[in-house]
């Protein structure tokens, strides 16, 4: 009772929209539809290829992303805003072929190996336009990601094995925009929309990743809540390296629940 009272006064001594929060806490999971092809280029003869992790190696589709995420003011309308999720995937397929050749049956079998872990984290300074129920945000600032992946692979036919093995472990810093909109229906119910961009051109591991969310917030208690959004997310990176190059293009979309803190 105290708190909100408390809360209640602080607000209305300040010009600051009840959209906002001095400080929000976001603690919870991204459950993601995955589409994500890595993909290969080398030196010698142009040669390239590509390999679907869903559809070649029967990796899930749906995965649980831990996502956390972190906004607090300085002043009234302008603070920092932090977010940070990690994808871990693995997932291994085994494949037996027979064929009959000039009447003898000949067995060939291949095992192939995917691994990936994309880690993003992101800080910016976010300046707030408006004072009413709703507000508008621009944010700038950095972004760090990083990424593992490895594929092996081995065919057995006759004898005689073939194995073949790549792999790549980068780090990436990079600009951040961050746009958001933000609007509070009353004290318990809320609306907002996300959207935010990187790019990086050079260095060794560049490219782009765009994150778009629009979510709804309930708050049964006065610092305590649920969030619920439904979010994109776009990866799209290049790394170069001395003997070949490698891509990795990752689609993400799905819902994503919360425990909300307000302070």
């Amino acid at each position: 009772m105290f708190g909100a009272a408390a809360h209640a006064q602080d607000s209305t001594k300040k010009s600051q929209s009840p959209a906002l929060d001095n400080v929000s806490v976001w603690v919870g999971g991204y459950y993601t539809n995955n589409d994500t092809t890595l993909g290969g280029q080398t030196r010698i003869l142009n040669s390239n290829g590509d390999v679907n992790l869903e559809k070649d190696l029967d990796f899930k589709k749906h995965k649980t992303v831990p996502r956390v995420r972190l906004d607090f003011l300085i002043g009234e309308h302008q603070g920092f805003a932090f977010d940070w999720y990690e994808v871990d995937r693995s997932h291994s397929k085994t494949f037996n072929e027979s064929v009959n050749v000039l009447g003898q049956p000949i067995t060939a079998s291949a095992f192939a190996k995917g691994d990936l872990k994309f880690s993003f984290g992101s800080a910016a300074y976010k300046w707030w336009f408006g004072t009413g129920n709703d507000v508008f945000g621009v944010g700038l600032g950095a972004a760090y990601y990083k990424v593992r992946g490895s594929i092996d692979a081995s065919v057995t036919a006759l004898g005689q094995t073939q194995s073949q093995s790549s792999s790549t472990d980068l780090d990436a810093w990079a600009p951040n925009l961050q746009l958001g909109w933000r609007h509070a229906f009353n004290d318990q119910w809320r609306m907002y929309v996300n959207a935010s961009g990187v790019k990086k051109n050079g260095g060794q591991l560049n490219g782009h990743i765009y994150d778009t969310a629009i979510g709804l917030e309930w708050f049964p208690w006065q610092n305590v809540g649920f969030g619920a959004e439904y979010a994109y997310t776009r990866i799209k990176l290049h790394q170069d390296k001395s003997q070949y190059d490698l891509d990795l293009d990752m689609k993400l979309n799905g819902p994503a629940a919360y425990v909300r803190f307000r302070f």
